[in-house]
């Protein structure tokens, strides 16, 4: 499976397994836009994410957090 920055919800869910220990709430997009990058089934142009995308995701990974 290809994870895209259209896939916020299976991005948030990869983030929330495999770095249980951070806290949604407190993180900075860069460092954001730095995991999802590094996720291994991520294959997406970087230049096509935004501050929108990053939202999306954080919230998601939130969502999935509670």
């Amino acid at each position: 499976m290809s994870l895209k920055w259209t896939d916020t919800l299976d991005i948030a869910i990869e983030l929330y397994d495999s770095m249980p220990e951070v806290d949604p709430t407190q993180i900075r997009f860069t460092d954001l836009m730095a995991w999802v990058l590094a996720l291994p089934e991520f294959d997406d142009d970087p230049d096509r994410c935004g501050e929108k995308i990053l939202e999306a995701i954080q919230m998601a990974w939130i969502e999935e957090a509670e």
